[in-house]
């Protein structure tokens, strides 16, 4: 059992290869159209098929932090120059004009940890470096949470795949709950934060 919501992953890796592979890193970590795309599911099915000999480790790797920081920069970027425009309106589909002075509370407040825990919930890591850009985020602040956040999401989760494919290969048969599995563990950094900051959270709300 490979598929995973409706799209079978090694077989999506296999067709699309290691440019396939990075167009899609790069635009869920910042594309405004990429919060639809699997990431977390994505690493770690491409770390398990490196591990069968299907992709090379030693350029996957590399590949999928440069993927990884490169997208998120470019989300960073898109905020800053572009993002303030989607506001100027009193209400949009997407937007409300009030959100703009939101995001620039909540990252003045959280926005360093909020780079780094983004990269685990999906569609929140998509938008995270536009609202860093929208919000003024300084660019060296970000980059270093950036950095890191890549470095042990990008490069974390796809080694841990190779890792299990490499002591246990008949995993693929259990991979959609593998992935389901890691999924939910990577939100709980998140998550926990939100529960320990509860009360300065929902107070910058009001």
């Amino acid at each position: 059992m490979t598929e995973f919501f409706g799209i079978d992953l090694p077989a999506l890796i296999r067709s699309v290869g290691y440019v396939g592979l990075f167009i899609i890193i790069f635009a869920e970590s910042g594309l405004f159209i990429g919060f639809f795309l699997p990431g977390d599911s994505l690493l770690f099915t491409a770390g398990f098929l490196a591990s069968q000999g299907i992709l090379n480790i030693f350029i996957l790797v590399p590949l999928c932090f440069i993927a990884a920081i490169l997208g998120d920069s470019f989300g960073y970027f898109f905020g800053k120059k572009i993002g303030p425009a989607l506001f100027n309106k009193e209400r949009s589909f997407f937007f409300h004009k009030e959100n703009l002075e939101r995001a620039r509370m909540f990252y003045e407040r959280y926005g360093a940890k909020t780079i780094f825990l983004a990269r685990f919930l999906p569609v929140v890591r998509t938008f995270a470096p536009i609202l860093a850009g929208v919000g003024e985020m300084r660019y060296r602040t970000f980059m270093i949470y950036n950095f890191i956040g890549a470095l042990v999401w990008g490069i974390g989760i796809t080694i841990f795949g190779y890792y299990l494919g490499s002591i246990f290969p008949q995993a693929e048969k259990y991979l959609l709950y593998i992935v389901a599995a890691i999924i939910a563990l990577s939100a709980l950094p998140s998550l926990i934060h939100v529960i320990r900051n509860r009360e300065t959270f929902f107070n910058n709300k009001k």
